[in-house]
């Protein structure tokens, strides 16, 4: 019987093995995030790039039917999704054909997408302009007429806001000092906000009554009112530069627009100006617990038992889910730490809570004792990498422990501290579940920073993009253009994520040539 010889690797095969394993494991990965990053971008920029418009017949229960709509294509499935209005329903529906059901479909190049103010939207011809005399007006003197509008809808406003609001303070004022109705104080400030009242009224019945005609692909016409059309695009008849305008002009308004239509439309800004103000605070609270944390354990705390202990504590904090710092801040922050607040400070309010429910403040604060663990670790790690010849040399010259640390030791171990900054604030500006128990909505009518005292409201509930994006997964999963927002939003949220680390990143690295190699 012959043995088979058996093939043994030399150190420098062995070393080439490892490395092309390694190789090909880092392109895998690289590939895989490549292709999430290619996905994300691409059906995030498709909700901003205008979709032409085609008028489409087909046949339902025997009865020929034309509308205006979109047109998305499924290959695998030989599927046509339509996004379509007319008569029946004007502000946009969506239905799904096989191919062969649709007998027609051409471009409608005179045929418009217009986007209304509160999230809706109509695929329709404008035929003409209807003003408050009646008379009819031709396409031609749209933008004039929508500037008259706007400066109606601007009077409107300046009325509310410089006028009718004081008012109404002030009558809310004499409400709670229990001031007579008839008392002559009252009776001026109530014949003025009706004065007022009635200028806002006349206004906006003026308003009304500027309106735009179109016509469906069915022959009937809608009038709607000029003041809640926020634009209208001839988007099948549109240049390539204009297609990129409208893109722009569509960015603009998702990154400074509130959602709206239940978060499928309109834009991100409250969630975006959430989610930053709830990353700065949890980083203005973790950055210093964090760094004292490692200061003591490293510099202090005996090389005993209980010290390592502490240690490997802190190290498998970093592994609890985070649900369960969602549990633990809505029980301890909010309704403990937040009841005893109301109970000292806000007893007049009682029974409705203030710093006793979910808000901006409780949430980072959860935040930053979930991402405490990492700037610890990170601290640490960058304290162990001071030379000890430092050390003993600021010692040598008579300075004291602290002095050594504050002006030694921090310095140089900064890097390391700005490492731990960064990852807490990638996961921080990532978690969903527990800002969903501790002070997250999927709307906020109102942002926690304001031009009211005290201007940062701690104790409002506020928009999250991560609550954003996992709300709309549910409103998008037979709407193509709703699932392109909740891409949209998901790229946003990498490119807030990418914007922070980079500033810490630039931080870091001034810090590492100013100590370390400077």
């Amino acid at each position: 019987m012959v043995s088979t010889p058996k093939t043994v690797l030399n150190a420098s095969q062995r070393q080439s093995l490892i490395i092309s394993l390694t190789a090909f494991f880092t392109a895998l990965l690289i590939i895989a995030l490549v292709s999430v990053l290619l996905l994300i971008s691409f059906r995030g920029m498709a909700y901003f790039w205008p979709e032409p418009v085609y008028l489409v017949t087909t046949e339902t229960d025997g009865k020929p039917r034309a509308f205006y709509a979109n047109v998305y294509s499924d290959p695998a499935t030989n599927e046509i999704t339509l996004k379509y209005s007319d008569s029946q329903s004007p502000y946009g529906s969506q239905m799904r054909l096989n191919a062969p059901d649709i007998q027609s479909k051409t471009l409608a190049k005179e045929t418009a997408e217009i986007k209304f103010v509160d999230g809706r939207r109509i695929l329709a011809s404008p035929v003409h302009i209807v003003e408050p005399s009646d008379s009819k007006k031709s396409l031609d003197s749209y933008e004039q007429i929508a500037a008259e509008v706007a400066l109606i809808s601007a009077n409107i406003e300046n009325i509310n806001v410089q006028n009718l609001a004081p008012i109404h303070e002030a009558l809310s004022a004499f409400d709670n000092r229990n001031v007579e109705k008839k008392a002559p104080a009252r009776e001026k400030l109530v014949s003025e906000f009706e004065l007022f009242q009635k200028r806002v009224y006349a206004l906006e019945s003026r308003r009304d009554k500027y309106q735009l005609a179109v016509k469906f692909a069915d022959g009937e016409s809608l009038l709607v009112p000029m003041a809640s059309v926020q634009t209208v695009d001839f988007v099948s008849n549109l240049t390539l530069w204009q297609k990129w305008k409208v893109f722009f002009n569509d960015v603009g308004v998702f990154l400074t627009d509130s959602p709206k239509q239940a978060n499928t439309s309109g834009g991100v800004f409250p969630a975006l100006f959430g989610t930053v103000l709830m990353v700065f605070l949890m980083t203005i609270i973790v950055t210093p617990f964090g760094v004292l944390a490692a200061i003591y354990l490293s510099e202090y705390a005996p090389n005993n038992g209980l010290t390592t202990v502490i240690r490997v504590s802190v190290s498998n904090m970093a592994g609890v889910p985070s649900i369960v710092y969602g549990v633990f801040g809505l029980g301890f922050f909010v309704y403990t730490v937040g009841g005893s607040i109301d109970e000292l400070f806000f007893g007049d309010t009682l029974p409705a809570p203030t710093m006793g429910s979910p808000g901006v403040f409780w949430a980072s604060l959860t935040m930053a004792i979930l991402t405490l663990p990492v700037v610890i670790v990170a601290t640490e790690e960058g304290l162990r990498r001071v030379p000890e010849g430092l050390k003993a040399g600021s010692y040598a010259l008579g300075a004291t422990k602290m002095e050594t640390i504050v002006r030694t030791i921090l310095p140089i171990a900064s890097p390391g501290i700005m490492t731990g900054v960064i990852l807490a604030i990638a996961r921080a500006a990532g978690e969903v579940a527990p800002l969903m128990l501790v002070g997250a909505v999927k709307f906020a009518p109102t942002l926690p920073l304001d031009g009211e005292f005290p201007y940062l409201h701690l104790d409002r509930q506020f928009m999250h993009l991560g609550v954003l994006i996992y709300d709309g997964a549910f409103h998008s999963q037979t709407d193509g253009k709703s699932a392109s927002m909740m891409f949209a939003a998901c790229l946003l949220l990498l490119i807030v994520v990418f914007v922070l680390n980079i500033l810490a990143v630039i931080l870091r690295s001034r810090l590492r040539r100013r100590y370390l190699t400077g």
